[in-house]
């Protein structure tokens, strides 16, 4: 149980990337007073954790739905979750990310909120946080015991990642850039075999390969 518990951290604490949304949310909310500036992490975090909630409780049935097995999504979402491993070692996804927190700073007026969008989707509740829920409770269908698991180490990511918000500004000052740089990428490494051991158990779900583990 503690081992389910620690896997779904690790996976989930690697793709929403708490550290690295620091200085994000320090960028939407430049010149924002502070406890608007609170609001609004409390209001995105809340959004994220209520769109990772409902692909977590009912992921797996959409793909039932549209025909889609959980070993093919389980190769297609580590694929996904390696593609954003490459990103975070070299850089390319703080650089999209910062690109898209620019995009929303730059057209925003005075009293815009970044709660909804970008910080809780896609910044929070993006993509390979979508598919490591559906992934990671898939794993353990049927096993209301282990899904809870997985839905307190969300919930335990989600915590961090308001705390740092709340304290964005001392990060940032605290790591600098060259300490982000270096816990992205170590994190990357991390992630990237993670990804590799969602398609290994989905090409053996298949049948294929038997042998890998």
């Amino acid at each position: 149980m503690f081992e389910i518990f620690l896997t779904s951290f690790a996976t989930l604490f690697v793709v929403v990337d708490p550290p690295g949304l620091a200085p994000l949310f320090v960028a939407l909310t430049a010149g924002v007073p502070p406890e608007r500036r609170r609001r609004i992490a409390i209001r995105g975090v809340a959004v994220g954790t209520g769109v990772l909630l409902v692909f977590g409780l009912f992921g797996e049935a959409v793909l039932e739905l549209i025909g889609v097995g959980l070993p093919a999504f389980r190769i297609s979402g580590g694929l996904m979750l390696f593609f954003i491993a490459m990103e975070m070692l070299f850089e390319k996804r703080d650089e999209r990310r910062a690109k898209t927190a620019q995009g929303e700073i730059e057209h925003a007026d005075p009293g815009h909120d970044p709660s909804v969008f970008p910080l809780g989707t896609p910044l929070i509740a993006g993509p390979g946080a979508m598919a490591s829920m559906i992934l990671l409770i898939g794993q353990h269908s049927g096993d209301i015991t282990a899904q809870l698991a997985v839905y307190v180490a969300l919930l335990l990511v989600l915590a961090l990642s308001l705390a740092t918000f709340f304290a964005g500004g001392w990060m940032e000052r605290m790591l600098g850039q060259t300490g982000i740089s270096v816990v992205t990428r170590l994190l990357g490494v991390l992630l990237g075999a993670l990804a590799v051991q969602f398609v290994l158990d989905g090409l053996k779900a298949y049948g294929v390969f038997p042998g890998l583990s």
